[in-house]
């Protein structure tokens, strides 16, 4: 038996459009539940489980034994009980007696006993061609008897002006460098009054160490005229200037350490 043929008026063939609206509703429903739910979920995991934090290890401690603590006492006094160095060493008990060590007197082997002596080698034959150095006895060597250097003295130069007060009463004349450079000719310009005495003295021309210009200024400072008033002038205590020529020679004593090195051989 055949189906019924559909007409183009069948109702059965026609959407109902009617319902579709209801569909929207719910999708958009959904879509508001899943993001408040979405919400939710960060306000939890935000608020009341804070984010990890990465903690730092502890610093390092040191723990010093010391005896101010009843612990630290214990310990220290287990450690010098277990101290292997005092277990294994013997100890004298307090009320002992140390031992009296016999006296020895050292006796040497050869007086025990006399050493066998050796026969003395036969001489070697004599080659048949003559050494150029034959065995002789060692010659003493003989002292070098060193010449004694010849000293130049330093000697003092005065103008005329000085030398017409007389002779010159100086202290001894010393002199020690800086340096071993040679000095040059140094120059002074003194004033002396009528008693003799240095009153003034400058430096006109240096030798080159100041050390040296030093000492001579003081030296010349100590020297004594043997002078007499002056006559011819009416005021006393009147200056006479000059000038002092200093001439250096090899009687100026050098430094310790450049002494030394000028020594050394």
């Amino acid at each position: 038996m055949s189906a019924p043929l559909l007409s183009e008026n069948d109702p059965r063939l026609v959407f109902a459009w009617d319902q579709p609206g209801r569909r929207k509703w719910t999708i958009a429903g959904f879509l508001v539940g899943s993001l408040l739910l979405h919400a939710f979920c960060f306000y939890i995991f935000q608020i009341i489980y804070p984010p990890a934090v990465a903690l730092l290890p502890p610093p390092g401690r040191v723990s010093l034994i010391a005896p101010n603590s009843e612990e630290g006492r214990v310990l220290l006094r287990w450690l010098e009980a277990e101290d292997p160095a005092l277990a294994s060493t013997t100890q004298r008990p307090t009320d002992g007696k140390p031992l009296p060590l016999p006296t020895i007197q050292h006796a040497p082997s050869y007086l025990t006993r006399e050493p066998a002596l050796k026969d003395m080698p036969a001489a070697a034959s004599e080659p048949r061609s003559p050494n150029a150095q034959p065995p002789a006895a060692v010659e003493r060597p003989r002292p070098q008897i060193a010449n004694a250097p010849n000293i130049v003295p330093t000697t003092l130069r005065f103008s005329p002006e000085l030398e017409a007060l007389g002779s010159v009463q100086s202290p001894e004349l010393k002199f020690t460098a800086s340096g071993k450079e040679s000095p040059e000719v140094a120059q002074f310009r003194v004033a002396v009054n009528d008693l003799g005495e240095v009153r003034s003295c400058f430096l006109e021309k240096s030798s080159g160490d100041a050390a040296l210009d030093e000492q001579t200024r003081k030296y010349l400072v100590l020297c004594r005229f043997s002078s007499f008033p002056n006559p011819q002038s009416a005021i006393r205590n009147d200056l006479t200037w000059g000038l002092v020529t200093v001439e250096w020679g090899n009687d100026i004593v050098l430094p310790r350490s450049t002494h030394t090195e000028s020594i050394a051989p």
